[in-house]
């Protein structure tokens, strides 16, 4: 796992011991972490704060040109919402943790012309692994099932 995936990963854990879906990611931008979020729609009572989202906010507003340099690491397949702010801002290269328990449009992405590397990291499947199994209400409400 590299150290870009590693914060992403860190970030799940987090949102974990704060009681939420353990999801997280990281924005960078030129071999540098500008924002950092976690999934924290249980956490803040929010319909949207999906972890990609979560570390977009954080990484505040950005110029075109930095989207454009920009790669976003997430421990799990990002779904539409996160997928449309990913094609809003025109990041070029996506990279995926796993996509085993959720895969969500990736093919969006790649059509669109973005580079979506899926590392299916075993770390990552474990987390999500356990999770699903532990709190299936939970995961279903987070996936819009």
């Amino acid at each position: 796992m590299d150290m870009f995936m590693r914060a992403a990963y860190e970030e799940a854990k987090k949102g974990m011991c704060e009681g939420g879906i353990p999801i997280g990611s990281v924005l960078v931008v030129d071999g540098k972490i500008v924002g950092r979020g976690h999934n924290r729609r249980v956490q803040r009572g929010s319909p949207i704060l999906h972890a990609e989202m979560d570390a977009f906010e954080s990484a505040g507003r950005l110029k075109a040109s930095d989207y454009q340099r920009a790669v976003l690491y997430s421990t799990l397949s990002p779904c539409d919402m996160c997928t449309g702010a990913t094609l809003l801002y025109k990041v070029p290269r996506v990279v995926v943790g796993e996509n085993c328990t959720f895969h969500g449009p990736e093919e969006m992405l790649k059509a669109r012309g973005v580079d979506v590397e899926v590392l299916n990291d075993p770390q990552c499947i474990q987390m999500m692994e356990e999770f699903i199994h532990s709190h299936p209400d939970l995961w279903n409400e987070d996936i819009g099932e």
